[in-house]
């Protein structure tokens, strides 16, 4: 059983065995460093992630994938929420031609968000059931962002049809009630550095009812670090410490947690 605050003394020697389902390593973060977050993600027994590419019109998705095939790491892509305002047709053409050519394993990250507005929501919520829809045309999972629209997310995601296909509710935030609705639609669950922090008791109660082939866990890089590396910039590496707190909170150790991951993340992803 792991401890909170341990050392990586459950950790397992020998082959990796964790991913980090979620990250944006082509951001301009980590354009200084990039080798060497790649290094220490390799040292801490993290040898694979999603890279998730933003079709925000500035070919953000396309940075993401080559970075992905130049590393030998699967991708996704698709117009985050953000940037639904910028959504033409040749992005859906784009990403249509990437699905064909096998270079996505998933569409995403997508959904809404109504804590910034960035765009509309009248327009978010066309973007994302355009994308629900080329989802299900191609046979490829969803990677869902929702902030502060829980519900008309999940209503959406029903009324669509993506239990068809399936897929994540990423950087889990919300309640059991959120949960169960994504459960119900077949979707994962992916922790974030979100599960440690202090007022995080709702997400960990979530982090231990979740059924165990629904867990994924995530750093959102470069965002959101977990303690103790909260306020500094986030990196793949730190996914150990995700996988380390809900291991702890389902009385489990590390190691079993990330070989459950890596299960869950390879079957989710048909890798």
């Amino acid at each position: 059983m792991g401890n909170r605050g341990d050392t990586h003394a459950d950790w397992p020697p020998g082959p990796p065995v964790l991913v980090d389902s979620h990250c944006h390593l082509d951001m301009g973060d980590f354009d200084s460093d990039r080798e060497a977050v790649l290094e220490r993600a390799r040292a801490a027994g993290v040898l694979q992630m999603m890279l998730v590419g933003v079709a925000d019109g500035a070919g953000g998705h396309l940075r993401a994938l080559e970075l992905a095939e130049r590393c030998g790491f699967p991708a996704c892509a698709g117009v985050h929420p953000h940037d639904a305002r910028l959504a033409e047709p040749r992005l859906y053409d784009e990403l249509a031609g990437l699905a064909r050519e096998g270079r996505i394993v998933a569409v995403g990250e997508v959904g809404l968000d109504f804590h910034y507005d960035n765009s509309p929501r009248p327009v978010q919520q066309e973007v994302f059931r355009r994308q629900i829809r080329f989802a299900r045309e191609v046979g490829l999972p969803l990677v869902i962002h929702t902030r502060e629209a829980d519900v008309e997310t999940t209503a959406m995601l029903q009324a669509e049809g993506a239990a068809e296909v399936g897929g994540v509710i990423h950087c889990f935030t919300g309640g059991w009630d959120l949960a169960r609705r994504a459960l119900d639609l077949g979707f994962h669950i992916s922790f974030s550095g979100v599960v440690a922090f202090p007022k995080a008791e709702g997400i960990r109660e979530v982090a231990r009812q979740t059924p165990r082939e629904r867990i994924l866990v995530e750093t959102d890089a470069p965002y959101l670090a977990p303690p103790p590396h909260r306020g500094r910039r986030n990196e793949p590496a730190f996914v150990v410490e995700v996988a380390r707190e809900v291991a702890t909170l389902r009385s489990v150790s590390t190691r079993e947690l990330a070989e459950l991951v890596v299960e869950n993340f390879r079957r989710l992803y048909r890798l």
